[in-house]
């Protein structure tokens, strides 16, 4: 963050006349000392950051704020010439939780980077979390709120329109940003930099932080997420490089009402951050996986509505999946986990089809 002031004259100057005004009004509240320069601790150039301000940039409206010298018997005020404005969160990282101390603090820890010195929130909507989740979300420094469970694209959309950052991440609780994406966003690109988005010569998108955008530039970046089965990454029989769209300014994107499966939809332009990706830690243990993919057979079968029972959907169906994703796809290049990873997916499309006729039993 920068630590001076771009309006003239800065707060040494302003300094300077405040002491000039002061010495020759006389003392505020007390005799004068001897000397007043003697025994005012020098102000040296304006710290706007330090104040929680931030520079006045190039053709804005300024606001001058106060400065306050105390000498050793007076204290005068002056409206100094040193242009600041209340500090501007560039970046907003929004997460929803339930019960997730085991990965939450991995996914906060790798965004700190960005939220740095203030220029960046995280924001936390929990929906009654029973362990750590809120403690070490507040430890982090997280505006956490609690919320009744809404579903997944509700609670999402809920975080979203709680951020102030012109930018938005949206992250999972079990995701964490890889070290060559931080910095491609903090050091490459700029987080503190308020210069325009602006395309690479190699063609790949840079992203800075500005407040308004062009009609042609990008609103919303695509990222490649790594997904990892049994602590392995899967790099075949498409889940790699699933792309998700994570990054997006305020207001110009929302996550579609779905049960499950929800991603974030924009009506702008987007492109695609090529360096560094997320990692997704979405699957350590078997009964994670199994546990996850009954929660999702039942939100799904709710998506596609009461079926009859059919063969068609409750075994050829998944027998078609497994040979697709393992052999057309080459899920078998990713060994043991690869295996149990397409055969337990093509059970949990077994087990929608038939939690849908279900449904349909208990409807009638």
């Amino acid at each position: 963050a920068a630590t001076g002031c771009s309006a003239a004259p800065n707060c040494e100057s302003a300094a300077n006349h405040a002491r000039t005004a002061g010495a020759a009004a006389g003392p505020a509240t007390e005799p004068a000392a001897a000397s007043t320069a003697a025994t005012t601790p020098a102000v040296g150039a304006c710290n706007c950051v330090g104040a929680g301000l931030r520079p006045a940039q190039d053709g804005a409206k300024p606001r001058p704020h106060t400065i306050l010298l105390t000498t050793g018997f007076s204290r005068y005020s002056v409206h100094a010439a040193c242009y600041c404005y209340p500090s501007r969160v560039q970046l907003s990282v929004v997460i929803i939780t339930y019960n997730e101390e085991a990965n939450l603090g991995r996914t906060l820890a790798s965004v700190a980077p960005l939220v740095r010195d203030g220029q960046g929130e995280i924001i936390v909507v929990d929906s009654g979390s029973t362990d750590r989740t809120v403690e070490i979300a507040r430890q982090h420094g997280a505006k956490v709120f609690i919320e009744p469970w809404k579903g997944f694209a509700a609670q999402k959309n809920s975080a979203v329109e709680k951020a102030r950052g012109d930018w938005v991440l949206s992250l999972d609780a079990d995701e964490e940003l890889e070290t060559k994406l931080v910095q491609e966003i903090d050091e490459i690109c700029g987080q503190t930099s308020d210069s325009a988005t602006s395309q690479k010569a190699s063609g790949e998108w840079c992203l800075t932080m500005k407040t308004e955008a062009a009609t042609s530039e990008p609103v919303a970046f695509w990222v490649s997420r790594k997904n990892f089965f049994l602590g392995r990454w899967i790099r075949h029989g498409g889940f790699w490089p699933d792309p998700k769209m994570r990054l997006f300014r305020r207001g110009a994107a929302q996550f579609e009402n779905r049960a499950v499966h929800e991603d974030a939809r924009t009506r702008g332009q987007t492109a695609t951050i090529h360096a560094g990706y997320l990692l997704h830690h979405s699957y350590p243990t078997l009964s994670d996986y199994i546990e996850h993919m009954n929660r999702y057979s039942s939100l799904g079968a709710e998506m596609a509505g009461p079926h009859g029972f059919s063969l068609a959907n409750i075994v050829l169906r998944p027998f078609a999946t497994f040979i697709y994703n393992y052999f057309f796809r080459l899920g078998f290049l990713d060994g043991r986990e690869g295996l149990l990873l397409h055969l337990y997916h093509a059970v949990y499309v077994s087990w929608k089809y038939a939690k849908a006729w279900e449904l349909k039993k208990r409807s009638r």
